[in-house]
């Protein structure tokens, strides 16, 4: 019941289209219930008198009429089912796409699993099966209802109750189907990662390793598939065989009866009418089942996305962060991602607005950690992290997130054109701002010597740009985005020397006046930063600056003596 009320919740703001589609359909349905009643009267009544009183034509034409603007006011109905039922379908189907998509943004760092970003884009479809669905049982529900009151006040026939019972049971059957979604799902998953991976998978020579992959994911989805039409068939042929016994007992019956002289000519016409008008509905629910199911399992699916609560909300009372300048504090902070390796361990750090703060050591000693937390993509377990003597659990995050920028090794740039890519710093910037940033980021001269200019498409996740070009578009962003607080993360390792070098000289622009964190390998980006902190899992080791640092001839020195030996 509680899924059946999340779902029905989605028909609320389109109260009035659901309206207009069940009263056609009820129309419609009543027109059918309505032909054989006439039909009867018609054979039975009205054809007996009009041999003895030839005034009765009149009736026999005007009810053929009425039939004709009946049929015709039926065929307009369907039309508005067809077509605004239809509409209705993909409102609400548009409304789940849009509370899912919102979902997913609140869920924590890194986002969600793979398997549900899969499962999420199986999603797109769900609605619409299941509400045209809706309509057709509201319909059929009505005629099997009103026809067989009919059979049963018309015709005494022993086999009724019988009837009855087989249909309002077929009818109500519920056919439950092998999971097609979680099957779909893993194909997703393995087409997003296999194309994604197209390049290593070159590189590696295994090309056919990915297809075989691919194919052993196929193969998962042809299983569920056949599962699921075996149910399918098993339904669909069962019901069909069951309508068509059920016409040959009519058969058999009504000429038993007949030929007992307990039954007339017209009474059968009339049944067999009876007969046809609520079969159709059967007929109708069986093939609507697949897509129903389809449907409804991917309901399910969605309910499960949309029950994944956020790890990190912000408080009821957390307030917006404004005029920044850029003090921050870590104080006492120890973080582990679980119950396992500790990766932080009671660290002190405090970076005056406009500084310039580099951490260096070890892979996994916890630098990138230091700063997602500033970010809030994890929450503190032990200690605190203030800006401007704010703690950051006492902000909105929103407006956390729109003071800090952040450049990191793995640009991520959006399928579109730079313009478009640099605007993503601040959405309302016009294009005079967006050339500006490029020119600040030693980019625009790079642009322009496109054949598109700004409007180049930069191509899936920026394929179609070098390495240093994604970077100075990421630059270029966040000068637009003009942030107070900037963290640089690994941002040239993966560049070669003179790219390096060259982007530093962007990246020294961006930091003037900003308070600046910096984890960088490559020990010639942090020589000129204020303060140089060394940092592993136990904790702070050293801190000072490059000259003092070279002087205490510890960690830092080795590892600074590793670079110019590499």
């Amino acid at each position: 019941m509680e899924k059946l009320r999340r779902f029905l919740a989605y028909y609320r703001p389109h109260i009035g289209l659901f309206v207009l589609d069940l009263t056609c359909a009820l129309v419609v349905a009543a027109v059918d219930v309505a032909f054989p009643l006439v039909t009867q009267y018609i054979l039975r009544t009205l054809l007996p008198a009009m041999a003895l009183d030839s005034a009765l034509v009149s009736t026999f034409v005007l009810l053929i009429v009425c039939l004709v603007c009946a049929y015709f006011t039926r065929a307009v109905l369907q039309y508005i089912i067809g077509y605004w039922g239809h509409r209705l379908g993909t409102f609400i189907e548009a409304d789940m796409r849009r509370d899912i998509f919102t979902h997913i943004q609140t869920l924590p760092f890194p986002g969600f699993p793979t398997d549900m970003q899969a499962q999420t884009m199986c999603l797109l479809s769900v609605a619409n099966g299941t509400c045209i669905v809706t309509e057709n049982v509201f319909e059929n529900r009505f005629i099997f209802a009103s026809e067989l009151q009919r059979m049963g006040s018309n015709i005494d026939i022993q086999g009724h109750h019988a009837v009855v019972h087989g249909v309002e049971g077929l009818s109500g059957a519920e056919v439950r189907s092998p999971d097609l979604r979680g099957g779909a799902a893993l194909v997703m998953a393995d087409i997003e990662s296999s194309i994604s991976g197209a390049r290593t998978a070159k590189a590696f020579a295994n090309e056919k390793y990915e297809i075989k992959k691919f194919e052993k994911g196929n193969e998962h989805f042809l299983d569920a598939k056949k599962d699921f039409y075996k149910v399918m068939a098993t339904f669909n042929s069962g019901t069909e065989f069951f309508l068509a016994m059920f016409n040959v007992a009519v058969l058999a019956s009504g000429g038993f009866l007949i030929y007992k002289k307990q039954l007339d000519t017209v009474t059968l016409i009339t049944f067999t009418l009876y007969i046809s008008t609520f079969t159709s509905p059967i007929k109708r629910l069986a093939a609507f089942a697949e897509q129903y199911m389809i449907g409804m399992a991917g309901f399910t699916r969605f309910l499960e996305i949309m029950d994944t609560k956020p790890a990190i909300e912000d408080k009821p009372d957390a307030i917006d962060l404004k005029d920044v300048k850029g003090d921050i504090a870590f104080s006492h902070i120890s973080f582990a991602y679980d119950e396992g390796r500790q990766i932080l361990q009671d660290v002190d750090l405090a970076i005056p607005a406009g500084r310039t703060l580099a951490l260096v050591g070890p892979s996994g000693g916890g630098k990138t950690t230091l700063c997602h937390l500033l970010l809030r993509f994890y929450d503190i377990r032990e200690g605190s992290i203030t800006i401007d003597g704010h703690d950051i659990r006492d902000v909105t995050m929103r407006s956390l997130r729109e003071n800090v920028g952040i450049v990191q090794q793995d640009v991520f740039l959006f399928a579109d054109s730079i313009l478009e890519n640099i605007r993503y710093g601040r959405l309302d910037a016009t294009d005079e701002e967006v050339v500006e940033a490029a020119k600040r980021a030693h980019i625009h001269e790079e642009i322009i010597s496109f054949p598109d200019g700004y409007a180049t498409n930069v191509g899936e996740r920026g394929m179609l740009l070098s390495g240093g070009q994604k970077q100075r578009v990421s630059i270029a962003r966040l000068f637009l985005k003009n942030p107070p607080v900037l963290i640089l993360d690994e941002a040239t390792s993966a560049l070669d020397t003179l790219t390096e070098a060259d982007i530093q000289h962007s990246f020294d622009e961006l930091s003037k006046g900003r308070t600046t964190l910096v984890i960088a390998h490559r020990l010639s980006t942090v020589q000129n930063a204020d303060e140089i902190v060394v940092i592993d899992e136990q904790g702070i080791q050293e801190r000072g600056t490059h000259e003092e640092l070279l002087q205490k001839n510890g960690l830092y020195a080795g590892f600074y003596q590793a670079t110019l030996r590499g």
